[in-house]
């Protein structure tokens, strides 16, 4: 599909990455509704963007009325949808058997419901409704492009909860893809390995120092329009299916 004939939900798409993702998509002549939780920087995205071409909808991703609910909203906005990419996501860092003890069931249990449950729901119900659209060159009717971690395939020390969400990230595609082949609908996953986002830009100058030199080539945190461009080309790209795609500098992450 054309970038100009975009019409993509993309969730997390306030800040980080998912902004990224709407900035690369809007420039070049599509329309985005941001799916998020923070109001002021959904405005601010509005503002910057311009209310012709994005909308902010407040979305839990986990709820899944509420999904419904504004992937409806959005697909009215936009004129149609045939894009979605998922972008939410928390960190969900702590130890299995911490200081203060085992970790809470309710902290992994959070983690899993936002990155793998959130990526599912919303998903699930874009797929619902690109099912319906014309089929276009080789029948495709829309795609999907979820956000896993490189920490699926090498978690650290302390990310027990969240590399086992971004796993099932990885674990979900092929067999969605699959399913959804008969409806012409492709299902990708990018695997982001350090990247810069609005929590690194918080850390100390020798930690994100440190974070640079781990990484192979280029010796550099990843920049969210990289992350946006590969979004981009896996949107045009009709022969990619079922694939998850590390992003990474060919980093390998330590233990801890």
């Amino acid at each position: 599909m054309q970038l100009s004939d975009i019409r993509a939900i993309v969730t997390g798409g306030v800040s980080g990455l998912g902004l990224a993702v709407a900035e690369h998509l809007v420039a070049r002549g599509g329309k985005v509704a941001l799916f998020d939780v923070n109001d002021d920087k959904g405005a601010e995205a509005v503002a910057a963007l311009g209310d012709d071409n994005v909308r902010y909808l407040r979305t839990d991703v986990t709820d899944e009325a509420g999904v419904a609910s504004n992937v409806a909203a959005a697909r009215e906005f936009l004129g149609g949808l045939n894009a979605c990419v998922n972008c939410a996501g928390i960190l969900g860092a702590g130890r299995v058997l911490g200081r203060d003890g085992a970790m809470a069931l309710d902290h992994f249990s959070k983690t899993v419901m936002v990155n793998l449950v959130g990526s599912f729901n919303v998903a699930k119900a874009a797929a619902a409704v690109m099912q319906h659209n014309d089929a276009g060159d080789d029948g495709e009717r829309g795609a999907i492009i979820n956000t896993a971690s490189v920490a699926a395939y090498e978690g650290q020390i302390g990310q027990a909860a969240y590399s086992a969400s971004k796993a099932g990230v990885v674990g979900m595609t092929l067999p969605m893809a699959r399913e959804f082949s008969r409806f012409g609908i492709r299902v990708n996953t990018i695997a982001p390995g350090i990247f810069w986002t609005p929590m690194v830009d918080g850390m100390p100058d020798e930690v994100q120092a440190s974070l640079s030199a781990s990484i192979p080539f280029p010796s550099r945190l990843g920049r969210p329009e990289e992350f946006a461009d590969l979004v981009a080309y896996l949107l045009g790209n009709r022969y990619i299916n079922g694939e998850t795609i590390r992003l990474d500098g060919a980093v390998r992450l330590a233990p801890k």
